[in-house]
This record gives structure tokens, C-alpha cells and sequence, in this order.
């Protein structure tokens, strides 16, 4: 019998990183799936009462266990980030809650096979 766990941690590479206060750039991070307990926490969270947007940043603040040398990441750093790497971040945190992983299913029009391919939006530009 293969003992398969669930795999509940996923690496991310940011498009463009974070520039912490000292100029840092941190890039590579890693992100946790969202447990119901985090869910509940965002809704009763004042800041998120006073502007849904706002649950988010809560939300990706919960579930990011690391970014760069970082190991605690705020929804006030977060509301640093550059657009480009919030939209990733977003996107990263569909992919891996909602499919259970990273991936993106692909279809090749030239030889009609079917495969997956990980989400990678990292290109540096």
C-alpha cells in the first residue's frame, strides 16, 4: 500500500517580488491550503466588514507561510505588493484551493494529446 499524503504546501515564484524596507527583494515564497478556520477568521475581521476587498489581503496573509526570508507575512505588507504579484497570488491561491493543485490541464491542437502543465507565472520582466 503507496502512502500518498495530501500535499498542503505549495512553492510560488512571485513575477516581480517584494521590496521589503530595506530594498530586499524577496521572490519565492510558499502558500498553504485554506483551512475553515481561516474562511471564518477573514469574515469577522473588522477591516473586511469595513471593505470586503480587504479579505484578500487577510486571506493570502493566512494562508502565505513564507515569502523570501520572511516568515510572517501581514495584510499591511501585502497592500505593498506590486499588482502583477497580487494577481499571481490570487490566482496561485484558486489554483491550489480549488483544484487541489498547481496545475493547468492542456490540450496540444498539433498531436491532440492531453497533459497538465504547473502554473508558473514567474517570468521575470
Amino acid at each position: 500500500m503507496t502512502n500518498n499524503p495530501l500535499q498542503t504546501e505549495f512553492n510560488f515564484i512571485l513575477p516581480k517580488g517584494f521590496i521589503d524596507t530595506n530594498g530586499k527583494l524577496h521572490c519565492q515564497g510558499v502558500m498553504r491550503l485554506a483551512t475553515a478556520k481561516d474562511e471564518i477568521c477573514v469574515q469577522k475581521d473588522h477591516r473586511v466588514q469595513k471593505d470586503p476587498v480587504y479579505g484578500v489581503l487577510i486571506m493570502l496573509s493566512r494562508v502565505i507561510t513564507r515569502l523570501g526570508e520572511l516568515s510572517s507575512v501581514s495584510p499591511e505588507l501585502l497592500e505593498n505588493l506590486f499588482t502583477r504579484d497580487l494577481a499571481y497570488l490570487r490566482e496561485f491561491y484558486n489554483r491550489i484551493n480549488q483544484q487541489g493543485h498547481a496545475e493547468i490541464p492542456v490540450h496540444c491542437p498539433k498531436c491532440s494529446n492531453h497533459f497538465s502543465v504547473e502554473l508558473v507565472l514567474s517570468g521575470k520582466s
